[in-house]
């Protein structure tokens, strides 16, 4: 059986890939200068926000980047030292971001085919042990 510091690595690379992967999707359109990193993007993920809020599109285009940054900041925390806190906000953000497609009009099975999202940082939560403290969210 392996060990449990290699599926932590395991759980790490693939919560850290999920995040800079929608990361990309999310910053991609703004990014077009830098060829390496530019995406076409997901200009649905606007409308949804736009719908969700109430926002104009060109704000909604704006939070999108916004969490795209944030995205990114997950994915480095989680790989080069997983916070509980930053996975607790990854298993939220994943489990939002999945019930986001039923609620805009997409299948319920978008929801469930996303189940991976939140499942893998809750899994490396638990891996890395439930936090008995408010020091410990803060700690690895």
């Amino acid at each position: 059986m392996m060990n449990s510091k290699a599926i932590e690595w395991v759980l790490r690379i693939a919560v850290a890939g999920e995040f800079i992967g929608h990361a990309m999707f999310a910053v991609g359109p703004f990014t077009a200068p830098f060829t390496l990193f530019s995406s076409p993007g997901k200009a649905e993920w606007a409308g949804w926000i736009a719908k969700l809020t109430g926002a104009d599109p060109a704000l909604a285009a704006q939070l999108l980047f916004l969490v795209g940054l944030a995205d990114i900041f997950v994915a480095i925390i989680v790989l080069l030292r997983p916070i509980r806190i930053v996975l607790l906000w990854a298993v939220f953000w994943g489990f939002w971001t999945a019930l986001v497609r039923p609620l805009v009009g997409a299948s319920f099975w978008d929801f469930i085919e996303r189940f991976a999202n939140w499942g893998a940082p809750l899994a490396l939560l638990l891996l890395l042990g439930w936090p008995k403290t408010v020091r410990e969210w803060f700690s690895k």
